[in-house]
């Protein structure tokens, strides 16, 4: 399962500002935005979006994506998408990546959503890092290859991202791309669980029944180093 489009929530996250105005006026949307109030956010962020401001962009792409303060409108959340998505900005790479895989507003193209699921991934951006995962794993838009989708699921993961920890778990359970592994396999389902993925509590329990406690203890052990580590002491 891909993860989906989101908006960006932090003007900093994209520095391409010309003035002080331009960050009061992206601020001034995401306040109005954050209390439901779409069409005046569409407002503060068109003419930032028209000067080429890629955060803004993005934006719009999402609120005609759901129709939100706007009429919905599938082509014109792509278009905003690829001027920012254009300009490197991960986030709306993501989401275009997103639109080209569920066919919204273009044409569905696997190929075209893994090309800018990597970009997004090559910059970092954990949701597009899992998908290119997925994409590895079902060989939708690219050959499958169980070794690349567990770089990538593991990239992922090292950054909190409980659906990708699930999937790498998943990996190690049934040593796809890796060696089968059910201490590490239960360290990943168990911080995933830990996040609220249900089905990652599940292959943890299921796992525990073919391990012997003092697999179980080890496991538990590093899935809290891991945690404490900041998902640097996984190994």
């Amino acid at each position: 399962m891909l993860k989906f489009i989101y908006m960006a929530t932090f003007a900093g996250i994209f520095t391409i500002f010309t003035s002080n105005a331009n960050a009061q006026d992206f601020d001034k949307g995401l306040a109005f935005s954050k209390n439901g109030d779409f069409a005046a956010a569409m407002k503060e962020w068109r003419p930032l979006a028209e000067q080429g401001h890629a955060v803004a962009q993005n934006n719009l792409g999402v609120m005609y994506g759901k129709g939100e303060g706007v009429l919905k409108d599938a082509a014109e959340a792509v278009r905003w998408y690829h001027l920012a998505a254009e300009q490197g900005y991960a986030v709306a790479q993501f989401n275009l990546g997103n639109m080209y895989y569920n066919g919204e507003g273009v044409l569905k193209d696997a190929v075209e959503a893994v090309r800018w699921y990597r970009l997004a991934a090559e910059q970092g951006d954990a949701g597009a890092q899992y998908n290119l995962g997925f994409m590895y794993v079902t060989g939708d838009g690219v050959l499958k290859d169980a070794a690349e989708a567990v770089r990538w699921y593991r990239l992922a993961a090292e950054q909190g991202d409980a659906g990708a920890q699930n999937s790498l778990g998943f990996m190690y359970g049934t040593g796809k791309g890796v060696l089968k592994d059910a201490v590490t396999a239960h360290m990943w389902h168990n911080i995933s669980s830990a996040a609220g993925v249900e089905s990652a509590g599940k292959r943890r329990d299921k796992l525990e029944t073919k391990m012997t406690p003092e697999q179980i203890a080890i496991a538990v052990q590093r899935a809290k180093t891991c945690m404490s580590s900041n998902y640097i002491k996984c190994d």
